[in-house]
Formats: structure tokens, sequence, C-alpha cells
């Protein structure tokens, strides 16, 4: 993986003043170099200016970027690329049989010869994950395109007629024409929707992101853009049997693309279904070449004292890890998160994420990452599975099926309790989050003659698919790229997306089991007892002394007047709210974040703005 950034003006010329704007290149460059610490280039023209950090897994000698390339007819092309094309060998001899030479073994090339002879209709052949921006010498245009279900990130702005544009966040902000801002709309998508985030929004005024499947083009000055890659609904006519068999083959088929590297493999490992069924895959892949793959598992330091079962989390993982150890044969490192590690990531984290995220959820994730980057440059995870077949409470229970609304933030009362009654006045937050929730019923895709129960069942599907997996896919790939560490996602696989998108209800939950259909498709290459789990999330700590801490520091901090969040929350609410016993039953996002993740998101958000000197527009 890499980070890209750049800035194109096609009224304007950048080589008056070389110097100038090499340096912004650069700067938008490093201040992504987490993304890519093993090289970096700038590339500068009349009109563009491409910039490039490299995180080397393929052709670690010849895939040097900024890249460009010239076919014989005189077409010419510069390209900065993020992300794996994992059926590039088969591209490459396909370009090869059409005469086009290569002098790299590395995709990016294969990307852009490819764009050279078939145009953007190139696209549509890749299997893989990627965020890239494509300038075309003898159009003069600038293309950002976007992976279809929008693994990679990409945003931009547009400041006068100079369109700015960066892997993340922090690239856009570190050019001088570009200011940290927030509006009510952006208040809106942090207390109404945080930590999810409307697709295309960014949440800072006037920043954007490339929709997932979407190639924004910049032409003659003005911005377009056009989808290449959408669901759509059909019948489903195969068999059970024929489910399962085609299931297992795309799942299988997906894991062995995803191992192309340059560079040693790992996958993180829980003991769910998800990330054993990843892992036996490879470990037998591995195992066939002669080779010992190594695995990762997560947990918190004291979590066996700790540890509350509840309805969401129903068991601990370290058993059904240490089977799967035994079964795979696999080199593994246990990692532990303490309560003061946890703390200081949960900053760090922001400043990964260039926003308030999913608060510890989300910094002991950065830490797993940066332990197992000490180790490793490419890791496979079992991230997506939930979403796309089916393994999230709130596909089962029948007050999330019924709710109109987002069905894992259902309690909208924790958003608006702790705020003040003024800002409260200025933030429609509960009706800008029923606009967004109604928006995206829109934009699914109907099938003819669908009952309501299912319809209703594909709507459920898509809004996972259009933000709970995103906020995930967002949280996976910059806790991972601030370690320097390339996360893989291969349940995301487009192929695999698609067919499942169909495949009805009552074969996804076949045996009345969430996930029914994925253990149907595991059986043979896991431990009855890994196929027969209850699903049970990512873990988080249960320790009481790590809600203590998060209390006494959002006490402190509401003591000082000049902390950014007193112009935003009650203390007075606040200090209510604390007294009362935190309930880790019922979160207020998703699975895993209820009391103290509220807390500790709100310590969050006021790093956040002190950080990034965000001026609130109120």
């Amino acid at each position: 993986m890499c980070g890209i950034a750049g800035f194109c003006n096609l009224h304007g010329n950048f080589r008056e003043d070389p110097g100038k704007y090499y340096h912004l290149l650069q700067t938008m460059g490093q201040v992504q170099k987490h993304r890519g610490p093993d090289d970096d280039g700038v590339f500068l023209q009349r009109h563009v200016g491409l910039a490039h950090v490299r995180l080397s897994i393929q052709d670690p000698k010849g895939g040097a970027q900024p890249m460009t390339r010239q076919l014989a007819d005189g077409r010419r092309a510069a390209i900065v690329f993020n992300g794996e094309i994992y059926n590039s060998p088969s591209l490459r001899e396909e370009l090869k049989k059409d005469g086009i030479p290569f002098e790299t073994t590395c995709d990016t090339e294969v990307l852009l010869l490819g764009y050279l002879r078939r145009g953007l209709d190139f696209l549509r052949s890749l299997n893989g994950i990627f965020s890239l921006a494509i300038w075309d010498e003898q159009l003069e245009n600038l293309y950002l395109i976007r992976d279809r279900l929008g693994v990679k990130p990409l945003f931009y702005t547009l400041r006068g007629q100079t369109l700015v544009f960066s892997s993340e966040l922090k690239g856009i902000l570190s050019h001088p024409d570009v200011q940290a801002e927030v509006d009510a709309e952006g208040l809106c998508e942090v207390f109404g929707l945080g930590p999810a985030r409307t697709s295309g929004k960014a949440v800072y005024r006037s920043i954007r992101e490339v929709l997932p499947g979407t190639i924004l083009e910049f032409s003659g000055g003005t911005v377009s853009e056009t989808p290449y890659w959408r669901l759509e609904s059909h019948p489903h006519e195969d068999s059970f049997e024929e489910t399962v068999e085609k299931t297992r083959f795309l799942l299988t088929d997906s894991i062995r693309m995803q191992l192309l590297s340059d560079v040693p493999v790992c996958t993180f490992l829980s003991g769910g279904i998800d990330s054993s069924l990843v892992t036996a895959v490879c470990s037998d892949e591995m195992q066939k070449a002669g080779k010992r793959l190594s695995t990762y598992s997560f947990d918190f330091k004291g979590n066996d004292r700790n540890f509350r079962a509840n309805a969401f989390q129903p068991s601990q993982d370290r058993p059904f890890v240490d089977l799967m150890i035994t079964h795979c044969h696999t080199e593994h490192r246990y990692l532990e998160c303490t309560n003061d590690d946890l703390y200081a990531h949960l900053f760090q984290a922001v400043e990964a994420r260039d926003l308030p995220c999913m608060a510890d959820v989300e910094s002991s994730m950065l830490y797993f990452c940066k332990q197992v980057a000490k180790h490793h440059k490419v890791a496979l995870t079992g991230e997506c599975a939930d979403e796309i077949f089916g393994g999230y409470p709130w596909f089962h229970k029948e007050e999330c099926f019924e709710a109109n609304t987002f069905p894992w933030s259902m309690d909208f009362t924790p958003r608006t309790a702790l705020l003040r009654d003024e800002v409260l006045e200025l933030l429609p937050l509960e009706e800008y989050a029923k606009a967004a929730y109604e928006d995206t019923l829109k934009e699914c895709p109907a099938l003819a003659g669908e009952s309501p129960v299912e319809k209703r069942r594909r709507e459920i599907s898509f809004l996972n698919l259009r933000w709970f997996m995103q906020t995930l896919l967002e949280r996976m790939d910059r806790t991972s790229m601030q370690a320097g560490l390339e996360a893989r996602v291969p349940f995301a696989d487009h192929r695999i997306v698609e067919y499942l998108w169909n495949v009805p209800w009552k074969m996804k939950s076949c045996g009345g089991r969430e996930k029914g259909l994925l253990r149907e498709a595991s059986r043979g290459l896991l431990p009855k007892e890994i196929t027969e789990r209850k699903k049970s999330p990512y873990p988080k700590t249960y320790d009481p002394a790590y809600e203590s801490l998060l209390r006494k520091e959002l006490l402190s901090i509401l003591s000082e007047r000049t902390q950014p969040i007193g112009r935003l929350v009650d203390p007075r609410k606040v200090r209510s709210y604390l007294e009362k016993p935190s309930d880790y039953g019922k979160p207020f996002y998703g699975q895993l974040m209820a009391g103290p993740q509220l807390m500790a998101y709100l310590l969050q958000v006021n790093y956040w703005l002190k950080a990034r000197k965000v001026r609130i527009l109120l």
C-alpha cells in the first residue's frame, strides 16, 4: 500500500515556480509518510503535480512512483496508485499478447499500460483494492478513481480552479489554500452519525471523498463523476448445494489471490469463523510451498479477569485461537494491550483518521497493527464477512428489523443528551440522520416481485454495505497504514459481494444460524468447534480502571474553559451522565461502543478540534 497526493489546474502553470510546487508536493506526501515508509517521489508538469509515498510489496526495486509510460502511438500518461491489483499477473499476460512491453513486474505498470491501451474500460477487469490518479497528457485530463467497495481512501477539494487530492485528509489540509473548518453539516456528521460518515462527505467543509466504484474526471476546470460499478439485484437461480459450492470457491479463490506478495504474509486470527477460514486457506497454500504461516491474535491485559459475557460478546477468543493454531500449525503471537497503551492510542487514532473515530475500538487496532508491523508488511484479515453474510444482530432482531433508522444506532439519546441546549437548537441531529438513512434506502437496488420482508432484508444488507462496512474498512485502512502495514480484506472481493447480494436470506441463514451459509461453505476446512462457534465480535476491554481513567480525563478537560469541546458539550450534563453506572449491553453505535466508548469519543472530538485547529462555523 501507499499514499498519494497532488493537485491540478488546467489554467495555470506550476512550472513557473517549480521550487515552490515541488516543496508542496513533498509536504503533501511526507505528512502521509507512514503509508509509504520505503520510498517517495514527485512529478511536476505545467498543469499537474503528483506525489507518492511507497510501501514496497510487489517488485520493491522496480515499482517506483509516480510512474510515466508512453505507447508507440505517442500516448503518454502518469500515475500514482495506492493499493493492490490481485489479478495483475493475468492482466499483464493479456497486455503482452497485445504487444505491450513491460519494464517491471509491479501492478502499477499493469494499471498504467492497461489504461493507455484500453482506456477507462480497463477498470472493469481489475480485481483489487485501489485509489489512484491518472494524468493523461494528450487529453489533459486528471482522473481520480476508487475501488468498487471503497477499501482504499481518496479525498479531494476544489480551490478556485485548482483540484487538490490526497489519500488522507491530512494531505489536503497541508495545502496552504485549505483550512480546517467544520460547519453545521460537519457537526451533524460527528454527533448525529459518528463514528460513521456519509459516503462522499469528509466532515470538513468543502472537502469531499471520491465515491466507491467511481471515476472522478477533472477536465476543462470542471469536476464530473461517473460510476463504473453498481450492485444489481436479480433472482438467485442456484440450488442450495450450488450456492454453497460457489460460495466456497469464491472465498477460497479470493484468499489465494490475495497471497500475491514479494514479502512475507501473515493473518489476523481471532478464532471466529471469518479469520479462521482466511488463516486455514493461507496456511494450506503456504505449507504447499514449504512455508509456515505467521498469525496474530489480540486481547486486553487482564481481560481474563474482567471479561463480562453479554448478548453482543458471548465468549472470549483465546480457546478458539489455540484450537486454530494447532489445526493450522501456525507460528503465533498473542498480543495484549494495556490501559495506558489504549488511552494513548485514542489520540494517535485521531491523528491517523484526521477525525474522531471508533474510540478504543480503533485505538486498540492501531496499537495491535503497530506490533504486527514490527514483523510483517502484509496481513490478511476477516473483515467484512458479517456485512455480506448477515452476521450482525440487526439482521436477526425484530426491533432492529423494524426500526426506521440505522439498526446499529437506534438509541439516539446519547448523541443529544450531553450537548449544550443552544448547540442542539443549531444542529438538527435526528433529522440529519433520518435523511441520510432515507437517502440510502432510495439507492438500494430493488428486485421486482420481492416480498416486503425480503425487500427489508435487502435494505438492511445495503445499509450495512454502504455504512457499517465503510466505517470498519476506514478503521482498518487508517490503523494499518499508520503503522506501515498493508491489511487485506478477502471477503470484500467484489465477486463475493455481487454473488451474496442476491442469495436469499433462507440460504444465508441456513440452519437458523447467523452466517449459516458461511458455516456450510467452511465445513471440512475448519474444526467443528469453529464452524459452530457463536459469533463474538472484535474484543474490547472490560477493565473498570480504564473506565475510571476516561472519566477522570473527561472531567478534567471539561473543567478547563479553554478546551474547544466546551463550546459544544454541557459540563453539567456530562457530570450527571458519569454518575450513572455504565451499561456495556446497550451500545450507542454498533456492538462495542457503549458508555465508556462515548466518553472516549468525546475525548477524541476535543483532541481533533485542538490538533487540527478546526474552526467551528456555527
